[in-house]
Parts: C-alpha cells; structure tokens; sequence
C-alpha cells in the first residue's frame, strides 16, 4: 500500500518517468515496493524499461545519492525512495546537480523519520503506524504467553502518505 500511495501521488502531480531507489536485494518491504512498481510502469504510458529506472543500494544517504546521481542521467522528474534516509542522499543528488527540489525533481521517503518535517524541503513520505504495530505485537506475545495459539497469517496495517514540500507538479518543459 505504501508504493501505491507513493506511486499515485508522484502520478497525480503529472510524473511519468518516475525512479525507485530500494533497499539491498532480498530485503522483504523493498522487494514488495518492487512488485508495485513493475505492476505500474506495465500499465504507465512509458518508453523505459522499470528495469532502468530501479536501484538496489544500502540504506544509506550516500547510496540514495549514488543511485539519484544514476537515476537523473535517465532523466526522471520523480522518485520513490525506500527510506528517509535514501530520500535525503537524493535530494543532496539532485541539489549537487545544480537541480531544484521540487521544482525539478520531486522526492519520496518512507518512514516518516524524526525531523522530516523541518529539513530543507520537508519530506514528503510514507508515515507507518509504529504504534499499532507495537500494540497488534504486544497482543501476539501475550497470546503466546498465555499458551494460546497466535494466528499465523500476516498482519498489514495501513500507512499514511504525508505530504510535503518535497513533491510538487512536474514542470511542463520536463
């Protein structure tokens, strides 16, 4: 859920060539994001191949930076990054470029880290209910504490897209 509301956000703001920086291959969440993705660039009206367009880094600044850098040679307007902290090595990518966020490049993270919101631009990203999940898991240890049967089955909770001012419209000469 958290791609879709990333992906649809950069859609509606007129992106069409967006990127996606990942976390290292294998990583569970990145790989969903993934998924996302090829089921959105499959229907999206694009010349690129989404194999181009995604990047496997470390969750690092510097490897949101490194992948940004490779990103923009390919001329993307939008990005959808894995964490907050590849959404800020991004934004330094696009800025070191000589390039404006959001004017030339918007830029999503994901975790809604402390002090998204006051970092030049703030953030915009996907905020994750922390403390529902940290309730559903208290409730599933104490399930099992008590000898009970914990349900197997996957639990997903709803995240939350937050915008700020790291997005914006794509500008119509990009």
């Amino acid at each position: 859920a958290s791609a879709e509301q990333a992906l649809a956000h950069l859609v509606s703001l007129g992106h069409t060539r967006i990127g996606l920086i990942l976390g290292p291959q294998g990583h569970v969440p990145s790989a969903r994001k993934l998924g996302v993705f090829v089921r959105h660039m499959r229907t999206s009206p694009t010349d690129q191949s989404w194999r181009d367009l995604v990047v496997h880094v470390p969750f690092s600044m510097e490897g949101g930076g490194a992948a940004m850098t490779r990103l923009l040679g390919l001329g993307v307007t939008g990005v959808v990054c894995a964490s907050d902290a590849l959404a800020l090595g991004a934004i330094r990518a696009v800025r070191r470029r000589g390039l404006g966020v959001p004017e030339d490049v918007s830029v999503v993270g994901f975790d809604d880290s402390t002090y998204m919101s006051v970092v030049e631009a703030p953030l915009t990203t996907i905020r994750q209910p922390v403390r529902a999940m940290g309730a559903a898991a208290v409730e599933l240890l104490e399930t099992q504490i008590n000898g009970q049967s914990a349900p197997s089955e996957e639990l997903l909770l709803e995240p939350q897209l937050i915008v700020r001012g790291s997005t914006g419209p794509r500008r119509p000469d990009t």
